[in-house]
């Protein structure tokens, strides 16, 4: 029976589902970050502020992670004070952050030994589509789990995916993201060469959202974001894109497999960021290929 749930890492995407989970679960939800704004904001929403990670697995039932990458989540997890001593036997601990697959495979082997549960369970969609509670997650665990976090996970999500056994949440969320960098990557070309032409860009891409080269990235990043100029930080940074591609690439190194598109987008993220781009919405690639 789940009578606490635990959640550490409240960043733009953990605080949105934060809430939502407090809101949704009936349950007690006991949180935790680095950070104190976001704590005090949910305290209004019923969240109770735990002292520090420690304790938020000493008491939790389940856990749920939105870290910033798989190293983070390792270290909490098992680094020098790491929380697994601490957690509960037969908890399970849900990481909605984007790691490497074999990173997820390695914790969830690590984590037997406690005698906890494991799911990787990364996000797609928007900061909006979180704080809405319309998230896409992908799910990778043993069946029994899945069917034990589902109800937990139709508090943050519109759509819930179970993908297979640990590690394919994580093999459907990076092939995701490799496909909409890639697809950024090509948007930018075509918009910077619109540019060039002297056309007016809104009307060349409002006939390509309506012919075959129609995608979400179009219409979202390309659309909303790049025919504005405009790429706030704090919303899915070129730094944390480019941690993701390499994920890929990781994968793809380890088959045997050479892929053009991604290590042709992987330079244009390091250039953006070498161009001081790093902290800023990373569709700002455009501006990188502006400068040339």
């Amino acid at each position: 029976m789940i009578s606490t749930i635990g959640f550490i890492g409240l960043g733009a995407m953990g605080e949105p589902m934060c809430k939502n989970l407090a809101k949704g679960s009936g349950k007690k939800v006991l949180a935790y970050d680095l950070a104190s704004e976001p704590l005090e904001r949910l305290a209004a929403e019923g969240v109770q502020k735990g002292e520090d990670a420690l304790q938020v697995a000493r008491e939790s039932d389940v856990l749920f992670l939105s870290l910033p990458s798989g190293q983070h989540v390792k270290s909490l997890m098992l680094g020098e004070d790491g929380i697994a001593n601490e957690l509960k036997q037969g908890a399970t601990v849900v990481d909605l952050s984007t790691t490497s697959v074999e990173d997820a495979r390695w914790l969830e082997r690590e984590l037997q030994a406690y005698k906890v549960k494991f799911a990787d369970a990364p996000v797609a969609r928007t900061r909006q589509a979180a704080i809405d509670g319309n998230l896409c997650v992908m799910v990778g665990c043993a069946e029994t789990i899945y069917g034990n976090i589902k109800e937990l996970l139709q508090h943050i999500a519109s759509d819930i995916i179970h993908c297979g056994d640990v590690g394919a949440g994580q093999l459907a969320k990076i092939l995701n993201n490799m496909v909409l960098f890639d697809t950024v990557a090509s948007l930018s070309e075509a918009l910077v060469i619109c540019e060039k032409s002297g056309a007016d860009p809104k009307k060349i891409f409002e006939a390509m959202s309506l012919g075959s080269a129609d995608s979400f990235a179009l219409r979202n990043h390309c659309m909303k974001f790049m025919l504005e100029n405009d790429f706030p930080e704090k919303k899915f940074p070129t730094s944390y894109a480019l941690k993701d591609l390499s994920y890929a690439l990781e994968l793809a190194e380890n088959y045997g497999l050479t892929l053009g598109m991604a290590e042709n987008t992987k330079s244009l993220f390091q250039k953006a960021i070498k161009e001081g781009y790093g902290e800023q919405y990373f569709p700002v690639i455009v501006n990188s290929m502006r400068n040339d």
